[in-house]
């Protein structure tokens, strides 16, 4: 069972949806290889459900096109799209136990028992539930429940499986953990996704390329790494996780010295931050720990700096930060 095929996979090619004059996307242009996980990133209202439930056919686009390997959807019904969903609220149906929950769509689609009943067990294998098929569901802890939901997805092969914010609801420790475990599965089967989230650790845990969306656009795409070196706006980094966005004077200069050729603002990288005693003064104001991995609040006349650190300073103490060739980044305004 796999979601891949030959082909060119998803495209979208100037996507837009509005509700009462509101436009919500906003001339969308996308790509999804076969076997591509790409993860939508964005605040609550940018547009990324709706990218979703076009895709799927659930909403039609007012301009665009929509198509798999060259053929335009927008006319396919959603039970025609060879597509599976998983959203956050999983909805598994109380009167059917696990292996009935699992089944639903391969039985709806007319596959026999003996094979609906192999399929069904392999796909109970793949994540993690293998002989759990005769639980009731109301016996299922939160991740149990979303394992399920998965494998009813996955059951019929999908082309393509899209996830929206389906470990939303779920607490961090366990959400982390099944960040990791789907990844993995999802390369396993070589599956085609598209997964939307609002959690940059979670895009980054798990996207071949991260779409980061705003305002109905896709601002950035790319890498996970390309993304995280030159987010390019100002909104992007901070919707990947970067806090040291530093404002610049009508000369370029900022309290770590002359970064620019004008005002401006600019990201600091934490990650290419480092510590030396010939280097600019800055008192330690804070340390955070965060799964083991130490992280430093500096403070330079005013400018707060955060840095990962792997042996932490005492609050309180004075130390030089140096900055390396490619810490500084220009960000253009959103």
């Amino acid at each position: 069972m796999t979601g891949t095929g030959a082909g060119s996979g998803l495209r979208l090619e100037g996507v837009s949806v509005a509700f009462d004059g509101t436009t919500v996307l906003d001339g969308v242009d996308l790509t999804v290889a076969p076997g591509e996980v790409v993860v939508l990133l964005g605040p609550s209202g940018c547009g990324k459900t709706t990218l979703l439930r076009t895709v799927a056919g659930l909403q039609a686009p007012n301009a665009g096109r929509v198509s798999w390997d060259g053929l335009d959807l927008v006319t396919v019904p959603t039970h025609e799209r060879d597509i599976g969903l998983m959203f956050q609220e999983h909805v598994l149906f109380p009167h059917l136990d696990v292996a009935g929950n699992v089944a639903f769509g391969l039985r709806m689609a007319g596959v026999p028992e003996p094979q609906r009943l192999e399929r069904v067990d392999r796909v109970l294998e793949l994540v993690g539930l293998s002989g759990s098929g005769d639980r009731a569901v109301g016996t299922l802890s939160g991740g149990e429940a979303q394992r399920v939901a998965l494998a009813r997805s996955l059951a019929p092969g999908p082309r393509l499986l899209l996830l929206d914010e389906p470990l939303g609801a779920l607490d961090r420790a366990l959400r982390d953990h099944l960040v990791a475990e789907l990844g993995v599965l999802l390369r396993r089967l070589g599956q085609s996704a598209v997964h939307v989230t609002h959690d940059h650790d979670e895009a980054f845990a798990l996207a071949d390329r991260i779409a980061v969306m705003a305002g109905g656009r896709i601002a950035r795409i790319g890498t996970p790494a390309e993304v995280w070196a030159d987010p390019r706006t100002e909104g992007v980094a901070r919707s990947v996780g970067h806090r040291n966005l530093v404002d610049l004077d009508a000369d370029g200069h900022c309290a770590l010295g002359r970064l620019g050729d004008g005002p401006g603002t600019v990201l600091v990288r934490g990650d290419r931050v480092g510590l030396d005693a010939e280097g600019v003064p800055a008192v330690v104001r804070s340390v955070a720990f965060r799964s083991g991995r130490g992280e430093a609040c500096f403070e330079l006349d005013g400018l707060e700096l955060w840095v990962p650190v792997g042996q932490a300073p005492d609050p309180g103490a004075t130390v030089g930060v140096v900055l390396e060739g490619d810490a500084v980044v220009p960000l253009a305004a959103d």
